[in-house]
């Protein structure tokens, strides 16, 4: 009776905890308990108040989650969601174009990771063509004052989605019902970032509404930024004829993110209650690229050689071009315009009779994104200015970051050639879109069968579209292809590590210039893909407890048809568009299936009234990307270089990733919201998706630009096969002392082992997998002010993105301080200073994958690749919350 008995009081102080943390509902999601006696709340705000309610969801939960809580509503610990997963045990972020945006759950690949918002998928695609097609979630679309809070399951139990290998991110929306009558939170905030130099503004706002008698809410909400993000450093690569180069580069992107957020709530009696949803998230992308080429080896082709060393990939690592003979460098500007949304509208409604509750949800998430238009400009040694820009210096690349030692490369505007033309190879399109209609019925029953005390099922059925597209240009032969280089451009920016100053590109301008040259857009065969899936679940779940355990077991089925379609290889002629010659004029499809049945069981010990051994096991899977579905994707074809043409035949009729997992914890729970934990899992994870590879093969197709017309293919085909493992082991340790101090800290050891075939560099780790990763926060506060130190460290891991040219390298290790200082002017108004990358850690990458594999050699043999300098972001604002 006494565990019972505090058992219950602890369950009523954590919901008092989560409802003024800004939960939304319950803080046990899927492990909702029930309680009916009345409960005073006792609103508590700030950091404390947080690491309370996100232990307390931890200590209560039937399966192995890790929870991330609002301080209050708008105060989400930290302003971007990626990162503050980051602070979670075993997950680690990716961060890309200066946000977190790829989460990795315990050593898994970010592909591994399945997020929902409030226990739904969020359809999403990238802003930008080349990126990867899989079905991760692109956190950087969320902005962090929009969210109540998060769950992380580590574990599985049959009435979560499934798709989630590494675990299952459940992002929580808030509720008007559950908030206060005429809630009204706004904020203001200004960023500036040391690389940059440019202040850019970020606004927020909420109100929440109910009537008197609880039945009707209305929730809105929105956020809007505007920044502009920029990365200098350097790139090395092999260029024109495989010669070594490097180029100082920069990336400077216009993102403008705007989100809308409405919540209604009817509830017409204490057992009937309705809902609707709506999101809508925008992101615009716009960029300017800036690379200037270094010849680290002769003088493009001319002269001696200037290198001094080369590794075993053949490459240049290190140059010594001298004043007396300097070498001549390329400079070019890419400018893309590019966007994506994101539209998610959801009904639902819930009834709780005598011992059972009914609910239903039917929704519709649809994403459309990538290029809407590209445009290329260079200048070079041919031109009537630009060729006396020349290069003399040194060039290191031994280590893990490439040293330029030598001239001042910088450069102004009337340097540039008078005239320059577009580079007509680009003036591409890239549309892709994402959609899914979905619809979920749940039922519960409370029963009375010994420690049995209730059952769980539910179907849920979904159609899931994905599609892409590519528009090429076509352009007008009678209209002239020169502009005047001072229409292009429009002040100045930084280029590569060593900032050097150079004209800025007017993205609108090259844009339109190009845009002035095309006479039309064609459709492009062999870029266009679509991707059909059926899925259909059911599950069971029993819940149990006694005197001293509880927990859960169930079966989850799944079921999913598969249709790809696309063109075909089949000697069609091109039509306007010469890259479709030998591309089917129609569509064709391909259908397959698979189903499964995923157990679980997950269990807690109470040991003693604070301390708990929670066991789990079950089984789960992640579904095949994109990319491995698409009908066929071909590469040096049609061409005039023999030896080189390649397809790649996608397989609607793989089966999904599949695993095999346990995980066993300690967890003492001590004082007020104190824990210290450790917790050992392990993955066996199985049918990888692999590529075999035919040379010399005949397909029925002859590439007609060659001297000697040949059928002689080298064809790629994807089937499943092999497996990996993980295991490792979580410590955490979490303590609030009673002067206003307090410490989060965690260590997360992975031991990840992928099947090295399943990549092109032969490295058996996961992507995105860090051996050790670990947190280390400290806090302060009172009732004015708040202080914050959080470190985030993970070791290095590997990169893997779009094709050969910018994937399979290695990220070195990556620490990041961070600095929070909050004041409460009032009960109202509030102040916060974020400092992020306080020590402006460097992000460093080199190739990994040994001399004579697949990947092109500047990703080989331990070569700098790129070197991005780090940046410190500082962010100041003020918040209205009444």
């Amino acid at each position: 009776m006494l565990a019972k008995k505090f058992k219950r009081n602890i369950l009523a102080v954590n919901i008092g905890l989560a409802m003024s943390a800004g939960f939304s509902g319950s803080v046990f999601a899927a492990d909702e308990v029930k309680i009916k006696e009345d409960v005073e709340v006792i609103e508590v705000r700030g950091l404390r108040a947080s690491n309370k309610a996100n232990i307390n969801s931890k200590r209560f939960s039937n399966a192995v989650i890790d929870a991330v809580s609002a301080e209050d509503i708008g105060k989400f610990p930290d302003s971007d969601v990626g990162q503050a997963l980051g602070r979670v045990p075993g997950i680690t972020v990716g961060r890309s174009f200066g946000q977190g945006s790829s989460v990795s759950i315990r050593g898994t690949d970010p592909v591994m990771t399945l997020t929902t918002l409030n226990g739904q998928n969020v359809a999403s695609t990238g802003w930008y063509d080349q990126l990867n097609i899989d079905r991760s979630f692109n956190y950087s679309m969320l902005p962090s004052e929009l969210i109540g809070g998060m769950e992380i399951y580590k574990s599985t139990q049959a009435n979560l989605v499934e798709g989630g290998i590494g675990g299952t991110v459940i992002v929580k929306t808030r509720k008007p019902l559950d908030m206060k009558a005429n809630s009204v939170f706004a904020s203001a905030k200004s960023e500036y970032g040391t690389i940059n130099e440019e202040v850019s503004p970020e606004v927020s706002a909420l109100y929440s509404w109910k009537n008197d008698e609880e039945t009707f809410g209305v929730l809105v909400a929105g956020s809007y930024v505007d920044r502009e993000y920029l990365r200098v450093g350097t790139e090395a690569d092999l260029d024109w004829g495989g010669r070594s180069s490097i180029q100082p580069s920069s990336f400077l992107q216009e993102q403008e993110r705007t989100a809308l957020d409405a919540t209604f709530q009817y509830r017409p009696t204490d057992n009937l209650e309705f809902g609707a949803h709506i999101l809508s998230l925008e992101l615009g992308a716009d960029s300017i690229g800036a690379n200037m080429y270094i010849n680290t080896d002769t003088d493009w082709g001319d002269g001696d050689s200037n290198c001094q060393k080369f590794n075993a990939a053949g490459v240049c690592t290190l140059s010594v071009t001298p004043e007396s003979d300097p070498s001549r460098v390329f400079f070019q500007n890419w400018a893309r315009k590019g966007e994506m949304t994101s539209d998610t509208f959801e009904l639902n409604a819930k009834y709780e009779g005598e011992g059972f509750t009914l609910e239903v949800i039917a929704g519709n998430t649809k994403a459309e994104g990538g290029t809407q238009m590209s445009a290329n400009f260079g200048y070079g040694w041919w031109g009537d200015k630009f060729n006396q820009v020349q290069w003399a210096g040194t060039v290191d690349a031994t280590g893990k970051q490439i040293d330029i030692n030598g001239r001042d490369m910088g450069f102004g505007i009337d340097q540039l050639d008078t005239t320059v033309g577009t580079s007509q190879w680009t003036g591409i399109q890239g549309p892709n879109s994402d959609e899914e209609t979905y619809v979920q019925i749940d039922i519960d029953f409370d029963l009375d069968l010994g420690a049995i005390n209730k059952f769980e099922a539910g179907v849920r059925f979904t159609e899931h579209e994905f599609e892409k597209s590519q528009n090429r240009a076509i352009y007008d032969a009678d209209k002239t292809n020169s502009f005047n280089s001072s229409d292009l451009y429009s002040g100045t920016m930084k280029l590569g590590y060593d900032e050097w100053t150079v004209p800025k590109a007017n993205l609108d301008a090259m844009i339109d210039g190009t845009l002035s040259l095309v006479d039309k857009f064609a459709y492009s065969r062999s870029a266009y893909g679509k991707i059909e899936e059926e899925n259909f679940s059911l599950y069971g779940m029993f819940s149990f407890e006694g005197d001293g355990f509880r927990g859960n077991f169930g079966l989850r089925y799944i079921k999913t048809d598969v249709t790809s379609s696309g063109h075909v290889i089949d000697n069609s002629p091109a039509d306007d568009l010469a890259i479709n010659e030998g591309w089917s004029t129609g569509v064709s499809s391909i259908k397959d299936s698979y189903s499964d049945v995923l157990p679980s069981v997950n269990v807690a010990f109470d040991l003693q009234d604070d301390l708990i051994l929670r066991a789990s096991a079950g089984q789960a899977i992640t579904r095949p990307s994109y990319d491995n579905l698409f009908l066929s994707s071909s590469a040096g074809y049609p061409d005039d270089r023999g030896g080189n043409e390649q397809i790649t035949y996608g397989n609607p009729g793989l089966l999904p990733m599949k695993s095999s997992q346990a995980d066993l914890s300690l967890e003492y729970y001590y004082g007020s919201g104190n824990l210290v934990s450790a917790t050992y899992f392990v993955k066996d994870i199985s049918n990888f998706i692999v590529a075999t590879t035919e040379v010399d093969q005949q397909i029925g197709v002859v590439n007609n630009d060659l001297d000697t017309p040949a059928d002689s293919w080298i064809v790629n085909n994807y089937q499943n096969a092999g497996g990996g493992t993980i295991d490792g082991i979580e410590f955490q340790i979490n303590h609030a002392w009673d002067n206003g101090f307090g410490l989060n800290a965690n260590y997360t050891y992975t031991d990840a082992d992928a099947p090295a075939e399943v990549y092109t560099d032969n490295i058996g780790v996961f992507t995105e997998s860090s051996k050790h990763s670990a947190n280390l926060v400290a806090y302060w506060e009172n009732e004015t002010f708040s202080a914050r130190t959080a470190y985030n460290y993970r070791s290095e891991y590997m990169v893997r993105e779009y094709g050969n040219y910018y994937g399979n390298r290695m990220h070195d290790d990556f620490g990041t301080l961070d600095v929070t200082l909050g004041w409460s002017v009032n009960d109202n108004i509030a102040l916060r200073l974020e400092v992020v990358n306080l020590t402006a850690e460097d992000d460093v990458q080199y190739g990994a994958a040994a001399a004579g594999t697949e990947v092109k050699a500047a990703l080989q043999e331990g070569n700098p690749i790129w070197s991005f300098k780090g940046e410190t972001t500082y962010k100041l604002g003020v918040s209205y919350n009444f």
